[in-house]
């Protein structure tokens, strides 16, 4: 038997939840534009598929195409500027 798999880029980042200011963690689908937090980046990831789950599930139940990464094509990499003087760090 055969299993499929989807397989998503995730962005987990540091974040400050909104109306408490209490520091916790954003995690974030690009691809599916999908988002989802909590206080620590293990629950911010748990939270993120349980988000994924459900959008794709909304997709499928619409009969709507439900988008993949294409990791072959995708490329992960940094890039440093100069601070400009009057940039202020939150």
């Amino acid at each position: 038997m055969k299993t499929n798999v989807l397989n998503y880029h995730v962005i987990v980042k540091p974040d400050v939840e909104t109306g408490t200011g209490k520091p916790g963690f954003t995690a974030f689908c690009p691809t599916l534009g999908v988002a989802d937090g909590g206080d620590t980046v293990e629950e911010a990831i748990q939270n993120i598929k349980g988000a994924i789950q459900a959008y794709v599930a909304s997709l499928e139940a619409d009969s709507l195409p439900v988008p993949t990464d294409n990791p072959s094509q995708d490329i992960l990499t940094q890039v440093s500027l100069p601070k400009p003087k009057s940039f202020n760090f939150v």
